[in-house]
């Protein structure tokens, strides 16, 4: 009798490894659970489907079920694993209120993250969304868009989004966002582009935290110049409503009058599953695993959103759930499981996000006190630099900020922000600090230089030449 893979869980890390598996062991069972109807689709580019920018939500996926089933996979949509036994090594899924019982010979737990709703007042109100899935990003739409204005099978059934009738005929014209990260301001652009007044609430002192301050107040000046209204280090007490309808937001003993409102406060790794039924779970709440993927349990494999992985920065478990790195993961657990052991690969937390025409990116440690805990003496600068040639026209500021160890010189992160060139340089970064290299090597790289693109001592190579000459 044949080996067995279970994969549970149909996005990214999930179809990754099934499709990886099968194409290198033809042989191999492959069975894929996903409790939804959606699989292998680009979240990311939800917000931009709610902005119009995106015709379908069709237009996100990889690819089909159909496509999966031509290349041998059993893809079994609407089935949800309630429990894994080990010792027997089987699954559990319900499907149409039956159970199903499935043995493996290898498990990987692919099952994501969900959206982090604090425990605030009134946010079961109608007109309350969050945005992390298909269905949600359809209901968001739904609920914005005038009835005719949409075409009739965008909302079946088959999408399972929630229709608000009464939000569509009254088309809404203002929106507060509660939480001022990718997602939060992202979607602030997209509001703008459907001619609502948008205002984003961030409990910390500055949105984007994770970037650092030079970018932060980069973002929200610019927020600020698009017609977004910004309230930092401000504490959402409640959402408002009548008739079971959301009104407004109070915060700081304030009511802003709103329509409709929008949690964006991060994700949670959805690791119960894993967790209740004996796999280790990390200090971050992802599920624990090494090099390879594997759990404590060598049978069972683990990644994508609901996982943790390696920072090559700091050496430790991290979680930073991010497309990429759950596509390479769920590869490399394919050719594990077929035979040819692969890492999952390090993270360095590689981000970029755009606001309006903004571009802001980080990658690394920037934060000294996570840098300290990791054993570094951080150091920082910041510098800002034309993105062409000075006199070539069209060019604009990018502000970059480099950290890196006193003692040793090594680079530990970046941060920059600009209209243009931001994306694509973090890249440079995040490659020179997989390679360990130091701030002074970075000064040494050989950049690609034309008047267009970028002068002749590039932003990147400016800031490494300034901080290696702060730390001599």
């Amino acid at each position: 009798m044949g080996r067995t893979f279970v994969v549970v869980g149909g996005d990214a890390a999930g179809m990754s490894a099934a499709s990886k598996a099968k194409r290198d062991d033809p042989d191999l069972e492959v069975v894929v659970f996903e409790k939804g109807e959606w699989v292998s689709y680009g979240a990311c580019g939800l917000p931009y489907y709610v902005k119009g920018e995106i015709e379908s939500l069709d237009d996100l996926v990889t690819l089909t079920p159909e496509e999966f089933a031509e290349r041998g996979i059993d893809l079994r949509q609407h089935h949800e694993v309630v429990s894994i036994d080990r010792e027997e090594q089987t699954v559990t899924a319900v499907h149409d209120g039956e159970r199903v019982e499935q043995s493996y010979d290898d498990l990987l737990v692919a099952t994501g993250a969900r959206a982090v709703v604090p425990p605030i007042e009134g946010a079961d109100l109608d007109g309350v969304f969050t945005l992390h899935s298909m269905n949600s990003a359809a209901t968001v739409k739904r609920a914005l868009s005038p009835p005719a204005a949409v075409p009739d099978d965008e909302f079946q059934e088959g999408y399972g989004a929630q229709v608000h009738e009464y939000l569509a005929a009254a088309n809404p014209d203002s929106v507060g966002i509660i939480g001022g990260g990718y997602i939060g301001l992202e979607m602030a652009e997209a509001f703008e582009a459907r001619d609502m007044d948008v205002h984003v609430f961030e409990m910390l002192p500055h949105v984007l935290a994770p970037f650092g301050e030079d970018v932060a107040e980069k973002v929200e000046g610019h927020l600020e110049s698009n017609g977004v209204g910004v309230s930092l280090d401000t504490m959402v007490e409640r959402i408002v409503g009548e008739d079971g309808r959301v009104t407004g937001i109070e915060a700081d003993g304030e009511t802003v009058p709103v329509d409709v409102v929008l949690v964006a406060t991060g994700v949670a790794p959805n690791a119960e599953l894993a967790g209740e039924n004996g796999v280790e779970l990390g200090e971050t709440g992802a599920i624990a695993t090494d090099e390879y993927g594997r759990t404590n349990d060598e049978h069972v494999f683990a990644g994508g959103d609901c996982a943790e992985a390696r920072n090559a920065v700091t050496g430790e478990p991290d979680y930073v759930p991010l497309a990429l790195t759950a596509n390479r993961a769920g590869r490399a657990i394919g050719q594990t499981v077929t035979g040819t052991p692969t890492p999952v690969g390090d993270i360095v937390g590689t981000a970029v996000v755009k606001v309006f025409d903004l571009e802001a990116a980080r990658t690394g440690v920037i934060d000294h006190e996570i840098a300290e805990a990791a054993g570094y003496d951080p150091v920082s600068q910041v510098i800002e630099q034309g993105s062409r040639a000075h006199y070539y026209p069209g060019g604009s500021p990018i502000t970059v900020r480099l950290t890196a160890d006193r003692e040793s010189g090594r680079l530990l992160g970046a941060s920059m922000v600009g209209r243009e060139g931001v994306a694509q340089r973090i890249n440079t970064v995040a490659t020179a600090l997989h390679a360990e290299m130091t701030v002074g090597e970075v000064e040494y790289l050989d950049l690609a230089y034309a008047p267009p693109f970028g002068p002749v001592w590039d932003p990147v190579l400016t800031a490494a030449k300034v901080l290696h000459g702060k730390l001599d």
